[in-house]
């Protein structure tokens, strides 16, 4: 029997309506993807601040993010092998960067900018391969996943479809005042003390290039602050004023990775006290505290203000010693060089860390040390010892070392006056113990564990044991001296700021996560200040060698909050000082 099939009218209209359903079910599986992946960065942004990442306002509130993740998003999805996860697959170079941005974040209490991809070399070195393998889990298995199912035959699409992204980065880099200006226009409010709330207004992506944005701005601006001989003139001027009415008096000048003082914990108390009885006896009362400028880490940080007497304001970029090129900056060394000091900076850890050799230049160190096994080279006093079981010099190896090196120089009677700066590196993440040589003295006890904690407090009993014995025999060999040890900053521990606010980290007063220890010993006698700031380190220091005329010429009241006062001021100083650093 033949079978007549359907007219060719009727033929036609079937396909039609098939092709104009397909079409349909196509839009709609495309505004689902689209719609999902919206929905997945919601929910990511609602979440995460749960466990300490950024706030959850990114998204919903910042038109500019939207539209930077949908166009990531599309782009990425146009270049990608058609594949059943192809969607999940676009997603993962977006995801990676938030949840990497909102990582660094709850480790060190910062928001992220582009110019800290440059200090990825530095944080690889540090971290422990335990950490390393993590990394190589979390990130780059699933980078590499998305790298080899990209369709390179599709040039144009590639091409073409990256213009907009890099014609926002051309944008930033060579018109940066016109970009920041534009994006303050359509973007939220930009809160200028605050990098977190500033993210959580206007989202990660946009605030990452308008970040770029302002300090390509910034080191533009540097250039009418350059006025290399007035600027070298003035440091001549002040060194002389320094070096005519100074004490002849040696300035020890130590600063201290992490040095957490786990009894300013309300909410946590422990098996044995962790401060060392010898520490108790020599400091009684007379410990203080300094207000850093990071949390978490950036050490160089730390060291900047200390050295050069000027907020970090990260207007060049994250980290200023990156900027130093070796040029002569004039900060605290190279000014007590100038009056007649000899300038040391020994350093427990390696000598790129941080840009550290042309950074301590320009600081005006007329030497610098660092341990032989990382240089290469025996031109050095110092020697790591055995780490193999903490990762780290301790203190007490770096300290003996130090004391003979100064011991010598104080014995020679024609030997010019010193700054001895030390840095140290104990102390840092993760905390390990040996076993051996430093066993486990106490135990936490708190509802919130926190085994970093409880490392650091065992650590802080061994190191506070070292200071003293190091301090009592610098006061020997050096009584009439100025010694100031200062911790840099507070560690991340395991939980980062999360642990600090969980167990009352000095009651969660007000940016209590920035305030450090610091121990000052005027000739022999321990002496307590009201709370500083790491940048009055070097006004301490003109203030005793000056036996006070200094500070009664600068009116250096350490009560009052100067940074709020003298913001423009400051800010001034630091731009001129950081545009002949980077010359």
């Amino acid at each position: 029997m033949s079978n007549p099939g359907l007219p060719p009218s009727q033929v036609t209209t079937s396909v039609a309506t098939f092709i104009a359903r397909l079409r349909a079910v196509l839009a709609g599986a495309l505004l689902n993807r689209y719609a999902g992946f919206l929905a997945c960065i919601y929910l990511y942004s609602a979440t995460i601040p749960k466990i300490g990442g950024l706030g959850e306002d990114s998204i919903p509130s910042s038109y500019v993010e939207t539209a930077l993740v949908l166009y990531l998003y599309y782009y990425f999805n146009t270049i990608l092998r058609p594949s059943r996860v192809q969607a999940l697959i676009a997603a993962i170079p977006i995801f990676l960067a938030y949840l990497g941005q909102d990582i660094y974040y709850m480790m060190y209490g910062r928001v992220f900018r582009i110019i800290e991809l440059a200090e990825i070399p530095e944080l690889l070195d540090i971290l422990t391969p335990g950490f390393i393998a993590l990394v190589v889990v979390v990130f780059l298995v699933p980078l590499l996943i998305f790298v080899f199912s990209i369709n390179y035959r599709r040039v144009f699409a590639i091409a073409g479809g990256s213009l907009p992204l890099l014609l926002m980065a051309a944008a930033v880099e060579f018109f940066p005042n016109s970009y920041a200006t534009a994006f303050e226009k359509v973007g939220n409010e930009i809160v200028t003390w605050s990098d977190q709330r500033s993210v959580e207004n206007n989202g990660r992506f946009a605030m990452l290039f308008y970040r770029e944005a302002q300090r390509v701005t910034a080191k533009q601006m540097t250039i009418p602050f350059r006025a290399r001989t007035a600027y070298d003139h003035t440091a001549r001027e002040f060194a002389g004023r320094i070096g005519n009415q100074r004490v002849n008096n040696n300035v020890h000048l130590i600063v201290m990775e992490s040095l957490l003082d786990p009894t300013l914990f309300r909410g946590a108390s422990f098996t044995t006290n962790p401060t060392h009885p010898d520490f108790a006896r020599l400091f009684g009362n007379a410990t203080g505290f300094s207000v850093s400028p990071v949390f978490g880490g950036g050490t160089s940080q730390a060291e900047f203000e200390v050295l050069c007497g000027v907020p970090a304001f990260r207007e060049l970029g994250s980290v200023e010693f990156n900027a130093f090129t070796g040029a002569q900056a004039w900060c605290l060394p190279g000014l007590l060089k100038l009056a007649g000091y000899r300038t040391v900076a020994s350093n427990a850890f390696k000598p790129n860390f941080f840009n550290a050799v042309p950074a301590y230049r320009g600081i005006g160190f007329g030497e610098a040390h660092f341990p032989q096994e990382y240089t290469g080279t025996t031109d050095t006093y110092l020697s790591i010892g055995d780490v193999s079981n903490e990762n780290y010099m301790f203190d007490g190896t770096l300290f003996a070392q130090n004391l003979a090196f100064v011991a010598n120089i104080v014995k020679d009677k024609q030997s010019p006056p010193i700054l001895n700066y030390v840095l140290s590196i104990y102390g840092h993440l993760p905390h390990t113990l040996d076993n051996e040589k430093r066993p486990q003295v106490l135990t936490l006890i708190a509802d919130h564990p926190d085994d970093q904690l409880e490392r650091a407090a065992n650590q802080y009993y061994y190191r506070t044991q070292a200071i003293a014995e190091y301090v009592n025999k610098l006061i020997d060999i050096d009584p009439h001296s100025l010694i100031i040890l200062i911790s840099d900053h507070l560690p991340p521990l395991q939980y980062g700021p999360n642990t600090y606010r969980d167990l009352r980290y000095l009651d969660n007063q007000e940016n209590s996560r920035y305030l450090n220890r610091v121990l000052i010993i005027e000739n022999g006698i321990a002496k307590h200040y009201p709370t500083i700031h790491h940048y009055d380190v070097p006004a301490l220091v003109f203030n005793y060698l000056t036996a006070g005329t200094y500070c009664r010429e600068n009116t250096c009241d350490f009560t009052q909050d100067r940074f709020i006062d003298n913001r423009v001021e400051y800010h001034t100083r630091y731009m001129s000082l950081m545009a002949h650093a980077a010359e």
